[in-house]
């Protein structure tokens, strides 16, 4: 059993959410430190959590907004102390039980073994693969934006509302006007 842990930057387990968004995610694929915060204690569509198993030991960090129509995944991390061992599913089977509706997540493309993996991770999970084109904006000035997928739970497909949620995840996650 796990728990998600709503946490705000000014607890001490915050400590562990920003060394593991450090350690797991490359500068081009997080904010700075300081809107991170910003966007943690202040955001109302914002909300992060620190993944916990039954008996409170610190495993992961999952970061959601909630956006017109849909959830939307940005940040999902297991510690490297637990990989491999199975939480990643009992993650996303808590994620899905505890979030109604269609889910968005972003993917890398399936350019090399660890993230073709990681694709078949989610479809495992439930989730289905959209492969149409989309770019994540750059988190910071002289950033770089990335091609990657999206992938959805809850729903048949999201052709008809791709447009409507790339826009809602440009104009709060990325602030950027589409």
């Amino acid at each position: 059993m796990i728990t998600f842990n709503l946490i705000k930057s000014n607890q001490p387990a915050y400590s562990f959410i920003e060394t593991l968004l450090h350690d797991s995610f490359p500068i081009d694929e997080r904010r700075d430190d300081t809107q991170q915060r910003e966007y943690t204690d202040n955001n109302p569509l914002f909300s992060c959590y620190q993944i916990c198993t039954n008996d409170k030991t610190p495993i992961g960090l999952i970061t959601i907004w909630s956006l017109n129509g849909f959830h939307y995944i940005e940040h999902l991390a297991t510690s490297p102390i637990v990989r491999n061992k199975g939480y990643g599913k009992l993650i996303m089977h808590h994620l899905i039980e505890k979030i109604h509706g269609v889910i968005i997540l972003e993917v890398e493309r399936p350019t090399d073994d660890l993230s073709t993996r990681r694709i078949g991770f989610y479809q495992r999970c439930g989730f289905s693969l959209c492969t149409k084109n989309y770019i994540q904006p750059p988190y910071r000035k002289g950033g770089n934006e990335l091609p990657l997928y999206l992938m959805f739970h809850g729903t048949e497909n999201i052709d008809n509302q791709f447009n409507d949620i790339c826009k809602e995840i440009y104009t709060h996650v990325y602030n950027k006007q589409i």
